[in-house]
């Protein structure tokens, strides 16, 4: 299939970039260990009772080692195509646009994961307690972890083509991008985990989609969410990929009905 072919050979060359990889890698380190001293120190002055520091550990390690595959990011090249007209070279080839393009954008994210998770497992397993990574809950809840991180990819890769959608009605990409980063960041458990939220944001984030991109594997892989609710939270990820998916192929078919080629 012409689509996981190209997906094959996106992922081969985003490996090649093993520098940027490795500066990648000491920011991950230096993150990871400031956030695990910060929330030690915080725990040992105040008592919180729906996540523990070792599954806060979890949590902390776990954003850093698989932020590249979570983390909302726009393809700068695909907005560039997009501003200067280079994109109607992809509208005269025979092939689904948007599925490519999320071939493009998904190959660029497991090749990033992929270059930079293990060094971090590894080093924030054999960190001693309370600041290491724990083993997994049990080997059911580190198959769904698996299997919704890979969906919470799968998921911010659909957003990331929905605000590509806009910047062909706006032809920029940095304010609509901006914001959902912000919004991301904030509600997906990367600047702070969910869990450490007042309890009215939580009932508010429950079923909306930003949970689903980085709160819900962290927290099945510890244990703070058990199996059965894991699985329902599963089922409202799929969902909102599905959601996703809908919205972005009608807004990039709408807009390539009227599109407008910049630069003659």
């Amino acid at each position: 299939m012409a689509y996981l072919t190209y997906f094959k050979s996106e992922l081969l060359v985003k490996l090649q970039y093993k520098v940027s990889a490795l500066a990648g890698l000491t920011t991950q380190f230096f993150w990871g260990i400031m956030y695990a001293l910060i929330y030690t120190a915080f725990y040992t002055f105040t008592n919180i009772d729906n996540i523990s520091i070792s599954e806060l550990m979890c949590y902390v390690w776990l954003n850093q080692a698989f932020l590249i595959l979570i983390y909302f990011n726009i393809d700068k090249g695909m907005v560039k195509d997009i501003q200067d007209g280079t994109v109607s070279y992809e509208l005269c080839r025979p092939y689904d646009l948007y599925l490519w393009w999320f071939m493009k954008l998904y190959a660029k994210k497991i090749a990033g994961v992929t270059l930079r998770f293990l060094p971090v497992i590894l080093f924030a397993l054999i960190l001693p307690q309370p600041y290491n990574l724990s083993l997994p809950n049990s080997f059911l809840a580190f198959v769904l972890f698996i299997v919704t991180l890979l969906l919470a990819g799968v998921l911010v890769t659909t957003i990331e083509l929905f605000v590509m959608g806009i910047t062909f009605f706006t032809y920029q990409a940095r304010g609509i991008s901006s914001i959902t980063k912000e919004i991301l960041s904030m509600f997906s458990g990367f600047t702070i985990p969910l869990p450490l939220l007042p309890t009215f944001l939580l009932v508010t984030l429950e079923y909306l989609p930003f949970r689903f991109i980085g709160d819900l594997p962290f927290r099945i892989y510890s244990g703070n969410i058990n199996i059965s609710y894991g699985l329902f939270s599963l089922g409202m990820q799929i969902i909102w990929i599905i959601v996703f998916v809908i919205i972005g192929r009608l807004l990039l078919r709408y807009a390539l009905k009227r599109v407008s080629i910049q630069g003659g």
